[in-house]
């Protein structure tokens, strides 16, 4: 009997292309990521000399949103990833990074879950709603996709969305609308929108507790990038990482016989870790999962925690982030990992120098 796994659903080709039929008749765009990236119209703005009682002892440097995002009681940042080695430097020109954000209720509202494309170099972001599309008698809509997005992995074409017990959700990034200034559909402000392509639904054995997809992370540091998911919980909890190998030409969850993507577990995790990501080390060239980890620790309102080392032995290094650290992503070309917080007034997107935490 296989332990913890994935499922994958079927793909909502219909939906999509009857989606973006529409939106392209009533006078919107097919742009993808890269045509969006193209015309960001938010100003990222950077934070100059942090103050390390304030944005932490390991921050190298950091940027905020602008004012109301970063007041904002409604949206919370969640998940961070890169665009490295996706193809979208040959577009667009450089890298960029993307967070996630989860919309708390207001009233009877739900709107659900966006994602932000943020080009540091030229400080400009702009936010995408995340959406599932629909097709009833032939009529195309959308609705909200309502995750927590605590994590998220942009891997080739595709972009990931973790969903904590449903396991995660995965988008197609050329499926990127644009949608016209008067448009019949409800996305709460937004101009963009990303369906859902499939979703990859979490299995687990009787007597094991179901896996839950807090964040996750691209691993690099074998042979073959593979995804690495971890677990916030409490004392009390479960704090697993699960690994799953990807495959190299889909470059989705390698699926066996039976139809499963099946995970490697350890249970080794920190209590309330928000993120993860693995940078390679040569000594362990070859072997999968082989690299450092460093994690990011919550501390409510006071700065968070840094952790780096493996499981069963990490290291802590206290006052390290900013209030309210989540995931985190390792991103090559800039030498630094980066994360996001979510505590409104105190939104930051930042970076470490890994160095800094070893």
């Amino acid at each position: 009997m296989p332990g913890l796994h994935l499922t994958r659903t079927e793909e909502n080709a219909a939906e999509i292309a009857a989606l973006t039929a529409d939106v392209l008749a009533l006078g919107g765009e097919r742009v993808g990521a890269a045509g969006a990236l193209a015309a960001l119209d938010r100003r990222l703005r950077r934070t100059f000399a942090p103050h390390p009682r304030l944005l932490g002892l390991k921050v190298s440097s950091a940027y905020t949103w602008e004012t109301p995002d970063r007041r904002d009681q409604q949206w919370w940042p969640q998940g961070i990833t890169t665009s490295a080695h996706t193809g979208i430097a040959a577009e667009h020109g450089h890298d960029v990074l993307a967070t996630s954000w989860y919309a708390k209720p207001r009233g009877n509202v739900r709107a659900g879950s966006r994602i932000s494309l943020v080009d540091v170099r030229r400080r400009r972001y702009d936010h995408v709603l995340l959406v599932l599309p629909t097709l009833n008698d032939g009529r195309p809509g959308l609705q909200p996709l309502r995750a927590h997005a605590g994590g998220i992995v942009w891997h080739g074409e595709h972009l990931h969305v973790a969903a904590t017990g449903r396991g995660f959700f995965t988008c197609r990034t050329a499926d990127l609308l644009r949608l016209p200034e008067h448009s019949p559909y409800e996305t709460f402000g937004h101009r963009y929108v990303l369906p859902v392509r499939l979703a990859h639904r979490v299995g687990h054995p009787e007597g094991v507790e179901r896996l839950r997809f807090s964040f996750f992370t691209l691993d690099r540091s074998g042979d073959q990038p593979s995804l690495l998911v971890g677990e916030y919980g409490s004392p009390r909890q479960t704090r697993r990482f699960a690994r799953f190998a990807l495959d190299a030409t889909s470059g989705l969850p390698v699926l066996d016989e039976s139809g499963r993507a099946v995970a490697e577990v350890d249970d080794r995790g920190v209590t309330r870790m928000q993120g993860v990501a693995v940078i390679g080390d040569d000594v362990r060239a070859g072997e999968v999962g082989g690299g450092t980890y460093f994690l990011t620790r919550s501390r409510g309102p006071k700065p968070g925690s840094a952790y780096v080392g493996r499981p069963g032995a990490f290291r802590e290094h206290r006052w390290a982030t900013p209030p309210g650290p989540e995931d985190l992503v390792w991103w090559p070309e800039t030498g630094a990992l980066w994360s996001v917080t979510e505590h409104p007034h105190l939104r930051w997107v930042f970076a470490m120098r890994p160095d800094s935490l070893r």
